[in-house]
């Protein structure tokens, strides 16, 4: 969804050439949900969770009862999460449900696999009931509504059982942002402006807005909006040359302030909704010119580990976001070697330099042009090695190879394990908090 077109030439060739090349962009955003959305923990700052005995990839998992729920109040305060529980949950409600997990379970619950708007196609079925995926957003483009959308997800959940997920409920996610990044309408959906139109609605009415927008999505089944962009657009005239966000008007503002205030009245609106906010895309967009989606060795030259564009998602995480989708790109003067969802560095800028203990969620990397160099089975274990929690596919038809890559590292790296189980806690505890 964002391109390198040049706009210092006047020539109606080119112009034609700059709309194909931005219309493709958004194509390939809208198909891959991520980058787009993107587009959701491993362990906290403190000392690794103590992790249960790895079970066997094939052992036989016993069925497990759905984490506890309770709705979330929308005079909750400024609290990210979406659905708090009315009351503590046993503190080791997540190890228990673990520890009923089989491997081959447990690394399903560490991935978010696509599944079209319209109609899940085979492969994400396969990925759902043979290989145990615990997570789903809907991508591409629904105008059918919200009646028709309930119906779709329903076929999604129905797959939940002790056989494929131990019985534990999906993610349900979409991107619904606003403006040209906006995968569900027609009856029952808001058509929803693009960001730079929300923020003249100042931080009070978007928060209400949003939480309308939100119940939208939850009476359609969607438990987790892959929203708010929180990247800080350098200047209105950089805009146009930010493919990934300015050019399809997707900041909030070009000041880490402005962005802070109203990207995070978007979050808090959907969380009053019971609809988990993913605030994206960590450590930042706003300076790129290529997109991720479409081309290779994307580089932000300018962000740094202490940059001031960081503090709109110091303040989500302050807020209590359970969600942080990072970024594809690399970042030369944080660490130049590696994409972010690969960084250990840039994991560790959340862990330790902001105290998140959420969804590490990646952006797509199952289709991105910015992920050609590495194959399946590498982009899953370096994602997972660096410290992720839950990694976004776009393509069904990696799945498989990602999850035996991960299952067979994980039997034969007791470390990669410990990071494994860390992972898949993290998630299950966002689970029971959140009302599935």
């Amino acid at each position: 969804m964002r391109t390198t077109t040049s706009f210092a030439f006047p020539s109606k060739s080119v112009t034609a050439v700059s709309k194909t090349v931005m219309a493709l962009g958004l194509t390939a955003v809208l198909a891959t949900g991520c980058s787009n959305s993107g587009a959701p923990g491993s362990a906290t700052p403190t000392a690794p969770h103590s992790s249960p005995a790895p079970p066997s990839a094939s052992s036989p998992p016993a069925a497990t009862q759905s984490p506890g729920t309770a709705s979330a109040s929308p005079d909750a305060g400024p609290n990210l999460s979406a659905a708090p529980p009315t009351s503590a949950a046993p503190a080791d409600t997540a190890s228990q449900q673990l520890s009923r997990l089989s491997l081959d379970q447990r690394v399903g619950q560490l991935f978010m696999v696509a599944a079209k708007a319209t109609g899940a196609d085979p492969g994400t079925m396969t990925a759902l009931t043979t290989y145990h995926t615990g997570n789903v957003y809907l991508s591409g483009r629904s105008k059918a509504g919200s009646e028709a959308t309930a119906k779709v997800v329903a076929s999604l959940t129905g797959t939940v059982s002790p056989g494929t997920t131990g019985n534990l409920p999906l993610f349900v996610g979409t991107d619904q942002e606003g403006g040209n990044v906006q995968v569900l309408s027609g009856p029952g959906f808001t058509t929803i402006p693009a960001a730079t139109a929300q923020a003249g609605l100042g931080g009070t009415r978007l928060r209400s807005e949003a939480a309308v927008w939100g119940k939208e999505l939850r009476s359609a089944g969607v438990n987790v909006n892959l929203a708010p962009v929180l990247d800080t657009v350098a200047s209105p005239e950089f805009a146009p040359s930010n493919g990934p966000i300015g050019r399809f008007q997707r900041q909030y503002g070009y000041s880490p302030g402005t962005v802070s205030e109203l990207g995070n009245a978007f979050a808090l609106g959907m969380a009053d909704a019971g609809v988990a906010p993913v605030v994206k895309h960590f450590p930042g967009l706003g300076r790129v010119v290529p997109n991720t989606d479409v081309s290779k060795d994307v580089r932000d030259k300018e962000t740094t580990r202490t940059d001031p564009a960081l503090a709109p998602f110091r303040a989500a995480i302050k807020n209590g976001t359970r969600w942080v989708m990072l970024s594809n790109a690399y970042y030369d003067k944080i660490d130049p070697a590696t994409i972010a969802p690969f960084s250990p560095v840039i994991t560790s800028m959340l862990r330790e330099d902001l105290a998140f203990d959420g969804i590490i969620v990646s952006d797509d990397l199952c289709s991105a042009a910015q992920l050609e160099p590495w194959g399946s089975a590498d982009r899953a274990l370096n994602f997972f090695g660096a410290g992720g929690t839950m990694m976004v596919c776009a393509d069904p038809s990696r799945i498989p190879a990602m999850h035996q890559a991960v299952v067979d590292k994980a039997q034969s790296d007791p470390a990669f394990m410990r990071k494994i189980d860390d992972a898949v806690l993290t998630i299950l505890r966002v689970k029971a908090a959140s009302a599935l």
